[in-house]
């Protein structure tokens, strides 16, 4: 992963939204989000924190993601 295809925002409630290249895929709630947001305290690098993000988002790297005019 060259670039940072994936980031997320938190709001007050700690509901955790999930972006990949600025399009919202994801939202977590509850535990869920909290799980998440331990995950990615705990990560070393950004590269783990985009490998983190990959794997919650889940339907990734099965070849039916489509390409965006940001996304080439």
């Amino acid at each position: 992963m060259g670039d940072e295809p994936f980031k997320f925002r938190v709001t007050k409630d700690n509901t955790v939204f999930l972006d990949y290249y600025g399009r919202q895929v994801k939202v977590l709630k509850g535990t869920e989000a909290e799980k998440f947001l331990k995950r990615i305290k705990a990560a070393e690098s950004t590269t783990e924190e985009q490998l983190i993000m990959a794997k919650i988002t889940g339907n990734f790297k099965r070849g039916n993601e489509r390409k965006t005019e940001g996304n080439q």
